[in-house]
């Protein structure tokens, strides 16, 4: 039977090659004048701020650039893009990158509207105030934040990453050209890559998955696993870069209604703790939090590792999901991804103090298996 769900999208999502052009059109109808333009220093360097910008110009929009987004969005660039908003009276907010200029300008866009602290918001759904208008313009294939209802900041002081899931924040304009995702470095390519894949299986077997989300989750599966490769050995494949920002997008549009799970508890942890790149500790943590997963989803593996490309037909649902876990690892080796934690300069000391943060995670509930701190520190050796 179909269940009772809300479904949260953004009211207008552009997507495909050339869809930055459409953009344009769509500004000269909207009363926006100034834009607090929310990217980072790396997209300024390389051009793709500026080709943006034009867009911008060409549709009379006045721009105030907002560069310092890093990595991992602190608490203190949210306060830093929301000072520089609020000097300029800007009526909008446009963000330009991957995972971490979207989730700094949601931050700024939540807090331009309901005040106080960053901090006041972490959990589900606590904002009053629908956020500043966002027009959002992603260029990795893999947080999907542009789609989403999620954003993560990063509170320097307690070293940990406060996950928002606030329906406040979603934008109005959701753009993914895949364009703009050409010449991005191997590197970053497979770490996003990998985050989009953990989504979509994270998606697929949470508590919270339901039929709309069980489709797009097994689709996305599908196109990363069929075009993640090809798009970290060559940049410019235009194909494969289309399929991965079709797959992380249809991705991101299922966790964001279903949830996540446990890989991304622990992975926010790694992120807080070392400042580690978000797409990389999921990849890492992905095949072993899912061995772990198996008594409670065989089943659900199972059909991952068809989408995966892997003949199930003689199969039970253990060696299913077995064979779901290995083609994960195979997938993660071919794209370069670090074999383990301790080449990331992870300290066991730490382990029990990122457990604990661990099970308090927002996505912890949504986890098939109950998991406790004992075996939460295992599956960080087990990781390393």
């Amino acid at each position: 039977m179909l269940q009772n769900r809300r479904i949260y999208l953004p009211p207008l999502s552009l997507i495909g090659p050339g869809a930055l052009n459409d953009l344009g059109d769509e500004l000269k109808s909207l009363p926006y004048k100034k834009a607090l333009f929310v990217t980072d220093s790396v997209l300024v360097k390389i051009g793709v701020a500026k080709q943006v910008a034009e867009v911008l110009q060409a549709s009379n929009i006045e721009i105030v650039l907002y560069k310092d987004v890093q990595p991992n969005p602190t608490v203190k660039n949210v306060n830093d893009g929301l000072a520089l908003l609020k000097e300029n009276n800007c009526d909008f907010i446009l963000t330009l990158g991957g995972g971490s200029p979207q989730d700094c300008g949601k931050a700024i866009g939540i807090l331009a509207t309901n005040g106080g602290n960053i901090e006041n918001y972490e959990g589900i759904h606590m904002s009053k105030n629908k956020s500043l208008p966002i027009i959002a313009i992603n260029t990795t294939a893999g947080t999907a934040s542009e789609v989403t209802i999620n954003y993560v900041i990063t509170d320097e002081k307690r070293h940990i990453k406060m996950v928002m899931v606030d329906k406040n924040c979603l934008v109005d304009i959701a753009v993914n050209d895949p364009k703009l995702m050409l010449n991005k470095p191997a590197a970053l390519t497979a770490a996003t890559g990998m985050d989009a894949l953990t989504h979509a299986i994270e998606t697929y077997i949470t508590k919270g998955a339901f039929e709309w989300s069980d489709v797009l989750a097994l689709e996305a599966i599908k196109l990363i696993s069929e075009s993640l490769e090809d798009a970290v050995k060559n940049g410019n494949n235009l194909e494969a870069r289309s399929k991965m920002a079709w797959g992380q997008f249809i991705a991101g549009q299922a966790f964001s209604n279903a949830g996540l799970g446990f890989v991304h508890s622990m992975a926010h942890q790694l992120g807080g703790m070392y400042d580690l790149p978000h797409g990389v500790a999921n990849a890492i943590l992905l095949p072993h939090v899912e061995k772990f997963n198996i008594p409670a989803c065989a089943h659900k593996l199972k059909n991952v590792a068809k989408a995966m490309g892997v003949d199930i037909s003689n199969m039970n649902d253990e060696e299913g999901a077995n064979a779901a876990i290995k083609a994960i690892k195979a997938l993660s080796k071919a794209v370069g991804i670090p074999s383990g934690l301790r080449e990331l300069g992870v300290k066991e000391e730490d382990f029990k103090e990122m457990s604990e943060n661990a099970l308090a995670d927002v996505c912890t509930g949504g986890n098939p298996r109950e998991v406790n701190l004992e075996e939460t520190m295992e599956i960080y050796a087990e990781a390393m």
